[in-house]
């Protein structure tokens, strides 16, 4: 059998390094939350993502926030919504100021859903990502974050 050569790709500079390690470990873990979440809960990462938008808010929100806040696509956030309103963890209802539009809200089930779900993400993430983090490290990450989401969009 013949031995495979490593794989290298080649030197970066610490900017391209550092670039392609976010995009490694963004891809990585999305990939492991997105698999379990589906296997347990039925729910992939996309439908995880608009559940904890909806679930931060007190009040129903325009469908079309959704689209402006999450990574998601305008048809991608009515996909899903389409999904959970079926699955009865959301419902719509027509704006009451704006009768061209609807509104979405979670229902006590995809609250409880999201509950659940959320749990399974953190248990994904455990030994993964939180339990190899210190609390620097994440402040450290929380930093980043922020400076790239600061970022104007072109």
């Amino acid at each position: 059998m013949s031995r495979r050569p490593d794989l290298s790709i080649g030197t970066l500079s610490e900017q391209d390094h550092a670039f392609y390690g976010l995009v490694w470990a963004g891809t990585t873990l999305a990939a492991r939350v997105d698999r379990e979440l589906t296997r347990v809960h039925g729910l992939p990462l996309s439908w995880f993502e608009v559940l904890l938008w909806l679930n931060g808010q007190s009040e129903p929100v325009a469908s079309s926030d959704l689209g402006a806040k999450t990574m998601l696509s305008r048809s991608q956030v009515s996909r899903v919504l389409d999904a959970l309103v079926a699955r009865g963890l959301a419902v719509r209802s027509p704006s009451p100021t704006d009768a061209r539009s609807v509104q979405v809200e979670l229902t006590e089930e995809g609250r409880a859903a999201f509950d659940t779900a959320d749990a399974t993400r953190r248990a994904v993430l455990g030994p993964v990502f939180t339990e190899l983090l210190d609390q620097d490290d994440i402040r450290a990450l929380e930093a980043v974050w922020r400076k790239l989401k600061q970022s104007p969009a072109r």
